[in-house]
């Protein structure tokens, strides 16, 4: 079987288990989740023995590091996925839940009715916990998923995906609920984007010319963002150990993911007495600055430091690098977000609840936080128990997408025999 005619087959089972996976109830969806948790558990030597195998070749490959250490597992990370599944079976379940209910004068009863989209096409790079958190949620939300991970995690996603199948199949669901692109070939994409007639939803996770490459080809709605330049603002009334933790804990915890702190605005009120030390810290943990002129007046004693260009405010680092500017106060950094931004993720960091309030209603990003790390812009951590990507996208769904976001709605009309005048 050629590339064309795998896609298409997996489309054409897909369509057909859709329809079981809509019907499926909510203890049938559990116990496949519950299932395919105990074996990701019991066969976690085989899932990093398969990682092992993947992260080698990328090496000899030269991938670059930051992907390198996404597609890395490790025995947390295996548990983490298990703790995903757990926690999606506990979450309660969208399928058929009615909302907006009214009641007309005429006595009908209008509602809308939470459904399946049907089947998603996943398509992403590096990350194998894709893999789960995708079949996750997808199963939960009645739907069918194909997944095109990245070819250099290939091994692990396969042993991610026969667990899947074997977890499915103990619940008496079809394998076809979940399914693995089979080939590495880079055509399957361009295939599976062709799929109008049984695939609903194309979801990519990955860099900006994937996701790029797939909203310009896609004959099927695509539920995308392009990248995370996500901003701290450092308020004048912010309190300093507070916007170092926030600061420091957004760049260096996990630098290579979407929600990482890549731009710092510091009001030009307490620059002067705490740019420094936060510099030196940055440094301390790795970090080079790339400071606009303002900025590099107040970090001479910091050794990694140089001067930024007009495309440091607009770029995603997924590394060590930060880019920081300082700002007359609220309505500049506002400003410089709305425009250089990506819409993704920001933070204020203050004391007071005025420009808090500024901050999250004229900020345009999917996430807008107070006091808070950017790094908690995760569906893990937002209690959606997994997520299947970020939306920057203002339709249908908008930053971290979960289980309601994996459905559509339906209008429900219930009458007594009405009939229109």
């Amino acid at each position: 079987m050629d590339v064309k005619e795998h896609i298409e087959s997996l489309a054409m089972q897909a369509r057909s288990s859709s329809a079981v996976g809509s019907r499926a109830t909510t203890h049938q969806k559990n116990d496949a989740l519950e299932a395919i948790a105990q074996l990701l558990s019991e066969q976690v030597d085989r899932i990093l023995a398969a990682n092992a195998i993947d992260c080698d070749r990328a090496r000899s490959n030269g991938l670059e590091p930051p992907l390198i250490e996404r597609m890395t597992l490790d025995s947390d990370r295996v548990s983490a996925m298990c703790e995903g599944l757990t926690q999606v079976a506990a979450l309660e379940d969208p399928v058929g839940a009615i909302v907006d209910e009214t009641r007309r004068p005429n006595g009908l009863l209008i509602s809308r009715m939470r459904t399946p989209i049907g089947v998603i096409g996943m398509i992403y790079e590096s990350r194998p916990n894709v893999t789960v958190d995708a079949a996750a949620l997808c199963l939960k939300a009645g739907n069918a998923v194909i997944l095109r991970g990245g070819s250099e995690s290939i091994k692990t996603n396969q042993a991610l995906a026969a667990l899947i199948a074997n977890g499915l199949e103990s619940a008496s669901l079809p394998k076809g609920l979940v399914q693995l692109v089979g080939t590495t070939d880079r055509d399957a994409v361009g295939h599976l984007l062709q799929q109008a007639r049984d695939v609903d939803l194309i979801i990519p996770r990955g860099g900006k010319s994937l996701i790029e490459r797939i909203a310009s080809e896609s004959k099927i709605p695509v539920l995308k963002h392009l990248d995370g330049n996500c901003h701290a603002f450092i308020d004048a009334s912010a309190d300093p150990e507070m916007a170092s933790a926030i600061v420091l804990n957004g760049k260096t915890q996990r630098n290579s993911v979407c929600n990482a702190l890549e731009s710092l605005l510091v009001h030009e009120a307490i620059a002067s007495d705490w740019l420094p030390n936060i510099g030196r810290r940055l440094n301390d943990a790795g970090v080079e600055i790339r400071a606009c002129e303002r900025a590099m007046g107040l970090l001479g004693g910091v050794e990694r430091v140089v001067g930024a260009t007009e495309a440091d405010w607009s770029t995603e680092y997924l590394g060590p690098i930060i880019s920081i500017r300082v700002v007359s106060g609220v309505d500049e950094a506002i400003s410089h977000i709305n425009r250089y931004g990506s819409h993704h993720t920001e933070t204020i960091v203050t004391a007071e609840e005025a420009s808090a309030n500024r901050f999250i209603r004229e900020v345009d990003s999917s996430s807008v936080m107070v006091n808070a790390s950017t790094r908690f812009a995760d569906g893990f951590e937002y209690g959606l128990g997994a997520e299947i990507g970020i939306s920057t996208d203002r339709l249908h769904a908008r930053g971290p997408v979960g289980l309601e976001g994996l459905t559509t709605l339906k209008w429900v009309v219930r009458g007594e025999g009405q009939i229109r005048g």
